[in-house]
């Protein structure tokens, strides 16, 4: 499987989700490859906590690639694991649009306070774009960095639901100060002590929301042909 996490506006913890993506997948017992295709580096800068935290076992290789040879790049090293997982940042990148041409599911986190629909229609125009040389792309988006209180998940989820080009799965991950504090030492929530029970589950569910999402997805592709 090729992950690809992006979007087109930041702030909405893109990074967050790869990275905790990658090492729930190395918990799984895949062979990972976490690709940073950001000009920010934060995914870099990630691994660069965990190889000090861990004494340089990281459980994944990490690899920076940018630019229109993203997806050859991509290709070649999809021999060589089982999952990649790329951090593309929040903008319309040429290295995004790379990333989407090679991937198998693109996900889109919104965070609840900064989604307008300007930024939703961004999303589905790339998608529209990309999807000629993808068609088999599965495009999903979810709720990052979710409220506790008010009505701001609900009044994104329900923007969300409209989407046609892309499909909203209900596995929201919540603003916890867990993912930060793993974070800052390079650790997906998963492994942090003392363990955030809450926080496990959403990025457990989460996963299991993408897979069932793939799922359906390739059934419908298989009656339709």
């Amino acid at each position: 499987m090729i992950y690809t996490v992006g979007g087109i506006k930041g702030g909405s913890g893109k990074t967050t989700i790869a990275t905790n993506l990658a090492v729930y997948l190395v918990h799984q017992g895949r062979d990972v490859i976490l690709i940073d295709a950001d000009d920010q580096e934060s995914a870099t800068d990630f691994t660069s906590f965990r190889h000090q935290t861990l004494s340089g076992e990281l459980g994944y290789t990490a690899v920076k690639v940018t630019g229109r040879e993203l997806n050859a790049n991509v290709a070649r090293l999809a021999t060589k694991c089982d999952d990649i997982v790329i951090d593309t940042g929040g903008r319309d990148t040429v290295s995004q649009r790379s990333a989407l041409t090679i991937s198998h599911v693109y996900l889109v986190p919104f965070a609840p306070r900064s989604l307008d629909i300007w930024t939703l229609r961004k999303v589905e125009n790339l998608i529209t774009e990309v999807m000629p040389f993808n068609p088999n792309l599965v495009c999903l988006t979810f709720i990052n960095k979710a409220d506790a209180r008010g009505n701001y998940k609900e009044e994104t989820a329900d923007l969300l639901r409209e989407s046609t080009a892309v499909k909203f799965i209900d596995n929201p991950i919540g603003n916890r100060i867990s993912f930060a504090n793993a974070a800052a030492s390079g650790l997906g929530v998963i492994e942090i002590k003392p363990v955030d029970e809450k926080a496990v589950a959403e990025v457990t569910d989460l996963y299991n929301g993408i897979q069932n999402a793939m799922k359906i997805s390739t059934k419908k592709k298989k009656s339709t042909t």
